[in-house]
């Protein structure tokens, strides 16, 4: 028997597992092999030169092992890397940025849209101008958030610390009247209750994830690429480096199993 073909999944290192879950719960026949760079990781203070030149580094990895798609599961990389990797290779490529922005738009009802990141992703103003493709009149309101992957990845994900990074971080944007609040960064989700809390009840949570799984579903039965009803759903998992203590953290908070992981070297590109 013949096995399909994966979805090819990366991010510059374990949030991008928030997307992976999402994926398996709205695709659970597919096969999924996801990369984390965790040697490199993080992607959100290097250059866009760097950043291209590692996602195409990956994406021909994923390619060489079988990928149908490839699904960039990193916002920064979204951001920067995408329209090469397009490009480059003669396969679908799904970013978190559009899915998102189309979220968005379909959620806000005053035009003022918050967005938060990583100080690359702000600064790239991706979301922005994706956004403002599909909503000419929107505001938006970006804010990087650093030290809130560090939070996540501590495990502090229900503590007081956490929730006042929060409270600092969206005081301006709530100021500024947003009614939708986009998650720019595949760590987020795991702070999405504490988030949701500080931002109230009239505010919309966009969540990269679960709309990224959602674009991936309906690219791959636009393509006639999704796996035959019947197939079983596999997830391997694979890093550029020994993975951090966040890995259980992830595991615990998404109800993922992972299980065994491939340590595995990526030709650099010349």
């Amino acid at each position: 028997m013949s096995f399909p073909q994966p979805i090819g999944v990366f991010d510059s290192g374990i949030g991008g597992l928030t997307v992976v879950a999402a994926l398996r719960a709205a695709l659970p026949a597919e096969r999924i092999f996801y990369l984390g760079d965790t040697a490199r990781v993080p992607y959100g203070g290097k250059s866009a030169q760097t950043v291209e030149r590692y996602s195409l580094e990956i994406g021909q990895y994923l390619l060489d092992h079988g990928a149908k798609a490839i699904v960039v599961a990193c916002n920064t990389a979204s951001a920067l890397a995408v329209p090469r990797l397009e490009r480059a290779f003669n396969v679908p490529i799904v970013g978190v940025i559009i899915p998102g922005a189309r979220a968005a738009v379909r959620a806000t009802r005053n035009g003022r849209i918050g967005v938060i990141g990583t100080r690359a992703t702000i600064s790239s103003r991706a979301y922005e101008h994706a956004i403002k493709a599909l909503l000419p009149s929107a505001k938006i309101i970006g804010h990087a958030c650093p030290v809130l992957v560090p939070l996540i990845e501590e495990g502090w994900l229900n503590d007081k610390i956490t929730d006042q990074a929060i409270e600092r971080y969206l005081r301006p944007l709530l100021d500024a009247g947003i009614d939708t609040l986009v998650l720019g960064c595949t760590h987020y989700p795991l702070l999405r209750e504490a988030i949701a809390k500080i931002a109230g009840p009239e505010v919309v949570i966009v969540d990269s994830a679960q709309n990224c799984a959602s674009a991936v579903d309906e690219l791959l039965s636009e393509n006639d690429l999704a796996a035959k009803n019947g197939h079983n759903g596999a997830l391997h998992v694979a890093f550029t480096d020994q993975s951090s203590g966040f890995l259980p953290v992830a595991e615990r908070a998404l109800g993922l199993r992972v299980g065994g992981i491939q340590i595995v070297s990526l030709p650099e590109r010349k």
